[in-house]
């Protein structure tokens, strides 16, 4: 038998020439790392800036690709604070920076971060390598994370609006301002029993503004539609934080719903009480987390998750017996009663829509003494009361 003759090995694919090519070229290599291939990002850039130069195709095909995919995310409902805080949580910071300079190059400048810095008569991806100090290889590995990541976004529910489909209420700034000024204050306090105290003043100021509201709201001829919110929350135990969200957006006349693949909470009411939610849960988030850190027997991950799991429950209990307590207060509760259960099925008619196969989870509690620390701290709040 003769010698068999070794086949070179053929190449993959041949350097792309055009813009066109080198979008597509970029684009088949985002959809590896969509998929987890590892270390295909860096490989496939390599490739496709073998002489340390960056192609002016290359960049004009980095545009386009990155045009089509936010172009795609914007339609399946993720607005700017969704990319970001999405970006923050999947990719790095050069990634990151470089989806927001695309959204900004998509939608124009805007007020939330997207912002157009770079030179208009120049090609952006060679302002942005040099921006960040990075070589051809190194920033079209981070486009192609940065594409990949995009490829990754799912069609969300409810999509996101950047204004309310209704007209906004007309919010009394100074009620607001009062309310952002006692959760500061609890949020800066040393002291648990004050910082709680504080909450709890907030939390009744905005249940009596809501309740003033919805009375004066009961008179008019339209239908009042639920709007929608996300609420992203921070690892580790977000599952754990979710309920606390929960609990605080059930007091304030809301239902959420969590999504574990991208730690949001989504909640679904009154566009006053969504802001409402925000502003409380943010406050109650930070004082928890004080709280839990500052415990001497909360070191390991069990104690700490069931710390946060029984403050959420308690605040939960302590917030229902605010609400109730405020309305019985109330100038005119027989009033006040049909309106506000006329809301309510008004949110859980809106809420079933959006999610009609809602499943119950349940958070599992590993450490009695963080059980116990955590309800401590919450019946430390008053809330209130």
């Amino acid at each position: 038998m003769g010698k068999q003759k070794r086949r070179a090995p053929a190449e993959e694919t041949a350097r792309p020439r055009t813009a066109e090519e080198f979008g597509d070229a970029l684009l088949a290599a985002a959809s590896e790392t969509a998929r987890g291939v590892r270390g295909a990002a860096g490989k496939r850039a390599h490739r496709l800036a073998p002489d340390f130069e960056l192609p002016a195709e290359a960049a004009e095909g980095a545009r386009r690709a990155g045009h089509l995919l936010i172009a795609r995310a914007c339609r399946s409902g993720w607005l700017p604070e969704d990319l970001d805080q999405a970006a923050r949580r999947r990719v790095d910071d050069f990634a990151r920076s470089f989806v927001l300079d695309t959204l900004a190059a998509y939608d124009g400048q805007r007020d939330d971060g997207a912002v157009r810095w770079w030179t208009a008569s120049e090609p952006h991806l060679p302002q942005w390598t040099a921006k960040h100090i990075l070589t051809p290889a190194e920033a079209l590995t981070s486009v192609i994370e940065a594409l990949g990541f995009l490829m990754t976004l799912p069609v969300l529910t409810p999509p996101g609006t950047a204004t309310p489909d209704r007209p906004a209420h007309h919010v009394d700034e100074k009620k607001l301002s009062r309310v952002r000024a006692l959760l500061a204050k609890a949020e800066s306090s040393s002291f648990p029993e004050e910082a709680e105290a504080l909450s709890a003043k907030a939390q009744e100021l905005m249940t009596r503004y809501a309740l003033d509201r919805v009375l004066v709201e009961a008179a008019d001829a339209g239908p009042d539609v639920p709007a929608s919110r996300r609420i992203w929350l921070d690892t580790p135990y977000a599952d754990a934080k979710s309920l606390l969200v929960h609990v605080v957006a059930t007091a304030n006349r809301c239902r959420a719903v969590y999504d574990s693949r991208w730690d949001f909470v989504t909640v679904v009411g009154d566009e006053d009480d969504l802001d409402a939610v925000a502003l409380l849960t943010t406050s109650l988030l930070v004082q928890a987390t004080r709280a839990m850190i500052a415990d001497p027997a909360g070191r390991d991950r069990a104690f700490r998750k069931s710390f946060l799991v029984s403050y959420a429950t308690r605040i939960g209990e302590r917030l229902d017996q605010a609400a109730a307590a405020t309305i019985a207060k109330s100038a005119d509760p027989d009033r006040l009663l049909p309106v506000l259960a006329s809301h309510e099925r008004a949110v859980e008619s809106a809420f079933t829509k959006l999610f009609p196969e809602v499943v119950h989870k349940s958070v599992t509690v590993r450490s009695h003494e963080g059980w116990g620390a955590g309800r401590e701290a919450a019946d430390r709040a008053r809330l209130g009361e």
